[in-house]
């Protein structure tokens, strides 16, 4: 590309250089992209700017913070007026929430191939982003992510299947699941309460059938967090080849000097 118009979102950055930064920014036109450019990009803000290069590592220029009207209209080639860095706002999400945005931002630059266009998924984390800046109690502020790590999860190719267990039988309400992520749920002969003992334990995910048939009826809902956010994580981690999120890190800290 040369010398191409992108919007997008900074999702992480690095040091490169004295006045320079490596970005990897989640566009709106090819997915995720590793630039270098000026230091300064802000975090949770849409940003314009200039992409060059034909390498992986592409050149960033006159990087602006751009409105909501031209993310709108960018497709329609209109034209507004993107504000200068210095004169916008770090961020406006605020608190808690920015632990939320950084989740979210550290498993799209960990998990997304490069350059690799995802419109709709970009479109449902600009949603989660605005989401964010509202005032969310605990379970709004779960549910914005467990909705979001869904979009993700389809984005990859691992939709979750829950009416059906490993070898296509129909999920029974009696029975005890346990969640593999390469190979789905699995039942086992255990009953309620040594499942509930299983799971705190082993650290293994297991569901009684009643929940499972739950949440696939439901989907994600204030009912069924819970488990969703069980089979959420354990899956998170196994695509991540179970290495630490450093936003997870820094959220349990936070939580314990409350």
């Amino acid at each position: 590309m040369r010398n191409e118009a992108l919007i997008g979102y900074l999702l992480h950055q690095r040091p490169y250089q004295e006045k320079r930064a490596l970005y990897y920014l989640f566009s709106q036109q090819h997915g995720v992209i590793h630039g270098v450019g000026k230091k300064g990009a802000p975090l949770f803000m849409p940003l314009q700017l200039f992409a060059t290069g034909k390498r992986d590592l592409k050149t960033f220029t006159q990087i602006q913070i751009t409105s909501q009207t031209t993310l709108q209209t960018s497709n329609e080639q209109k034209e507004s007026a993107p504000a200068a860095l210095s004169t916008v706002p770090y961020s406006n999400i605020n608190g808690q929430h920015q632990y939320a945005a950084l989740y979210l931002n550290e498993i799209l630059w960990r998990l997304l191939p490069t350059e690799d266009p995802m419109p709709v998924l970009w479109q449902h984390y600009q949603d989660s982003l605005q989401q964010l800046k509202q005032p969310l109690d605990n379970t709004e502020l779960r549910l914005c992510l467990r909705q979001f790590e869904q979009h993700l999860f389809n984005e990859l190719g691992f939709t979750l299947t829950l009416t059906h267990d490993n070898i296509e039988d129909t999920i029974e309400p009696d029975c005890v699941y346990r969640f593999l992520p390469d190979v789905g749920l699995i039942p086992i002969m255990q009953n309620a309460t040594e499942s509930e003992h299983l799971n705190s334990t082993t650290g293994q995910t297991i569901l009684k059938g009643v929940d499972i048939i739950e949440m696939a009826y439901l989907g994600i809902t204030k009912a069924t967090l819970n488990n969703c956010s069980k089979l959420h994580r354990h899956l998170i981690d196994h695509l991540l080849d179970y290495q630490p999120l450093q936003s997870r890190l820094l959220w349990q800290q936070q939580q314990r000097y409350q």
